[in-house]
């Protein structure tokens, strides 16, 4: 088979490759910057208890790291992820055998993205402990559906990937990382009355799931 060379591919295949590219780049860059800036500002609140507490609280109303968290974590990789979102239902549209479901996983990715970016723009209180407050109504359901959305679109990643032969791999993965994240997140509903653990297990609810991000994003650039 003829090796094309990258001068000989048109202007705009190569425009659409680049964009692709980068928004490929965006899902490897969301869940390390998430990371990064989840442990810098908690190194920057002393006596902050990651085990207990939650993510939010970093970016609660009055906090010394409210800024850094809620633009720096939430927001910038919430974006980040919304490109991602886009990039990948651009590389698996042309040659999917589920173009439905692959829009849809795309679209939960992205609706990911948007509650990230929401519960940025919406700060949570001092505790994230007071329901009544609008900004900390809108802040947990921005939080909720990225969550939700996230583990959706793992598990019918469950699914698309099962019917692409270079990519079957990733349905095995998809399906134990929505799992986890789902029993992290009910572990972490229960733990809320003594706060026993709280933390922790929405770090890992957070983390398994950004990890599928991070995943996917590696495995398509390498496709």
């Amino acid at each position: 088979m003829k090796r094309v060379s990258w001068q000989e591919i048109p202007d705009e295949a190569r425009a659409a490759r680049q964009w692709r590219g980068a928004g490929l780049l965006c899902g490897l860059a969301a869940p390390v910057l998430w990371a990064a800036v989840i442990i810098l500002a908690g190194e920057l609140r002393p006596g902050f208890d990651h085990v207990s507490q939650y993510i939010s609280e970093l970016g609660e109303r009055g906090s010394s790291t409210g800024t850094l968290m809620r633009f720096g974590g939430f927001v910038a990789s919430g974006v980040l992820i919304v490109g991602y979102a886009a990039a990948f239902h651009a590389t698996l549209a042309r040659s999917s055998a589920r173009p439905r479901l692959t829009l849809l996983v795309a679209v939960l990715i992205a609706v990911d993205g948007i509650g990230r970016i929401g519960a940025g723009v919406f700060s949570c209180e001092p505790g994230c402990a007071a329901p009544e407050v609008l900004s900390q109504r809108l802040h947990s359901l921005s939080a909720t559906c990225a969550f939700l959305a996230l583990a959706a679109a793992a598990l019918l990643g469950t699914l698309l990937f099962r019917r692409a032969p270079r990519l079957r791999p990733l349905s095995a993965y998809s399906l134990v990382s929505g799992s986890a994240g789902l029993i992290f997140l009910v572990l972490m509903l229960e733990s809320e009355a003594t706060h026993a653990y709280t933390g922790l297990y929405e770090r890992l609810a957070s983390g398994v799931l950004t990890l599928w991000v991070y995943i996917t994003a590696w495995r398509l650039r390498m496709r």
